[in-house]
């Protein structure tokens, strides 16, 4: 029996599609317009933080765009470091355990910066928005990611649901305000250790925005990166 296929161009590449499929044939034809389908309006957040899927460690980091708190866009082109990099995701200024988080933080933030590391902190929030500023946090490289395309990149934005949005919301916390964008999406607390080379090589998500990495297990995954590669970075 001969097929008779037809070449669509695309954009995207090519699609090959049966002539007059029949059978198990036109079966396998559904099941594969269907993929396709799926796959062209696969979203680039999660639906909830404990099914995001974060970047794991051996896979490299696509250049990032920030805003500083000056409010200057940042690109970050990861794969040209000067420096190995630390960038924790918060959910924002107005959450408690975040707060709670950059002071712990601050117990091995300077030994970090001495191994030769940048250490940068990034959130929803724009800087006009935030609750942190550089003021409060000297040392701290502050950033903002108020469209998460950054999150979205790394794997770990999700969407937050609208009876969660609500209840923010009646305690006076808009997202969508603070960050000028969609206010359902926010990053699962997350920190990625990042090698010049712009590789992972450590990282930690935790869908539970309570429990956070201890800034002890970070500095021994930094020490760990120092060792691995024989010298300190200036």
């Amino acid at each position: 029996m001969i097929h008779i296929f037809e070449r669509k161009g695309s954009a995207k590449g090519h699609i090959l599609l049966l002539a007059k499929p029949k059978g198990i044939m036109k079966k396998i034809y559904l099941i594969l317009i269907t993929v396709m389908t799926w796959s062209s309006q696969a979203k680039d957040y999660a639906d909830r933080a404990d099914a995001v899927t974060p970047l794991l460690p051996g896979m490299t980091v696509p250049a990032i765009q920030l805003i500083n708190m000056e409010g200057n866009k940042v690109n970050l082109d990861i794969d040209q470091l000067d420096k190995p990099l630390i960038l924790t995701f918060y959910r924002g200024g107005w959450c408690p355990y975040c707060n709670a988080y950059l002071g712990e933080m601050r117990t091995v933030e300077k030994e970090l910066k001495t191994m030769g590391f940048d250490v940068y902190f990034v959130s929803p929030s724009l800087p006009e928005n935030s609750q942190m500023t550089q003021k409060d946090n000297p040392g701290y490289q502050l950033f903002a990611d108020p469209d998460s395309s950054a999150a979205k990149a790394l794997g770990i934005a999700f969407q937050l649901d609208e009876q969660t949005k609500q209840k923010y919301i009646n305690y006076g916390i808009d997202l969508q305000k603070l960050s000028g964008h969609d206010g359902n999406l926010l990053p699962a607390p997350a920190t990625f250790l990042i090698g010049q080379d712009g590789v992972v090589q450590f990282q930690y998500v935790n869908p539970d925005y309570k429990i956070r990495l201890a800034p002890s297990i970070l500095k021994a995954a930094a020490e760990d990166y120092i060792k691995r590669k024989g010298h300190l970075f200036k």
